[in-house]
């Protein structure tokens, strides 16, 4: 049962992985700069397994060094097998049924990071997956905006097209996942959040699992029109070495959530996906006052 299902997903999120790839690549070769333009370096991830069998695996895409983008990662994954007693309870207590008699999962996502080059464009994230044990089944993700020198105009271009894409499924949907996302990207250790928002979705099951489906895959299509207009309109601007220095400072923020309070962090590292995969998110270079 879900077999069909699960291999839509999958096929959705590496589909989107690949759409994304290359509108980055254009994007460097329309950027001018002395700099080769940046390329993605591919490579297979694997989970291990407690028993060494086969637990699936991934595609791990980072651009390192390019003349928009200092670091970018597009991952995408697919792995199942049996969970931890800790991931166990810990789902329990999010109220996933059955999971502590039995532990089988499968999952399956998307999730990228980019480090800009020019401090005045924003760092992004986005991710969408489905989760999948015996006895229930959902979808999480989002995307959210992490400008170090931040323009109104720029967040307000972000959230109107997070705005229009889930106009089309749900009113409720914007308003009740921008107050989520709110929530959870804040850093309750500095007081503020990591960035200026965006959307934040999980355990999202409404029985329905098309129209579930068909709304994750509506917030991967969002990502680009949402994050390259931004990008567009910052990324020629001039910068100075004070503005560097505000933007490592800001990437330390970054860092300090995603090793502290990142869901998707903990869930990959406990259950024995590929670290640097897992680790992908953190910057190449970050500054702490």
């Amino acid at each position: 049962m879900f077999e069909a299902e699960k291999a839509r997903a999958a096929t959705w999120f590496r589909s989107l992985r690949d759409e994304i790839v290359t509108a980055f690549e254009a994007l460097e070769d329309r950027h001018y700069g002395d700099a080769p333009a940046g390329r993605f370096e591919l490579r297979e991830t694997r989970r291990a397994s407690d028993d060494g069998s086969d637990a699936g695996g991934g595609l791990m895409s980072v651009m390192r060094g390019g003349r928009v983008f200092e670091k970018v990662g597009v991952n995408v994954s697919e792995v199942h097998g049996h969970l931890g007693e800790a991931a166990q309870k810990a789902m329990a207590a999010r109220g996933v049924p059955g999971i502590e008699q039995d532990p089988r999962f499968w999952a399956s996502g998307i999730s990228l990071v980019a480090h800009m080059q020019n401090p005045h464009v924003p760092a992004v994230h986005m991710n969408t997956r489905m989760f999948w044990t015996p006895n229930a089944w959902w979808f999480g993700g989002g995307s959210d905006l992490n400008p170090c020198i931040e323009y109104a105009e720029d967040t307000a271009h972000f959230h109107d097209v997070l705005r229009d894409h889930c106009a089309s499924h749900d009113p409720d949907y914007y308003p009740r996942f921008k107050a989520w996302a709110d929530e959870y990207f804040f850093i309750p250790h500095r007081g503020r959040a990591r960035g200026v928002g965006g959307i934040f979705y999980d355990d999202l099951n409404t029985g329905d699992w098309e129209a579930d489906f068909a709304f994750t895959q509506d917030v991967g299509r969002a990502f680009l029109p949402a994050f390259l207009g931004v990008v567009e309109r910052r990324r020629d601007q001039p910068w100075t070495d004070a503005d560097r220095e505000v933007q490592l400072i800001h990437r330390g923020l970054y860092a300090e959530y995603n090793l502290v309070y990142d869901r998707g962090t903990k869930f990959g590292l406990a259950t024995g996906h590929d670290a640097n995969a897992v680790l992908m998110s953190l910057p190449p270079l970050a500054k702490w006052v």
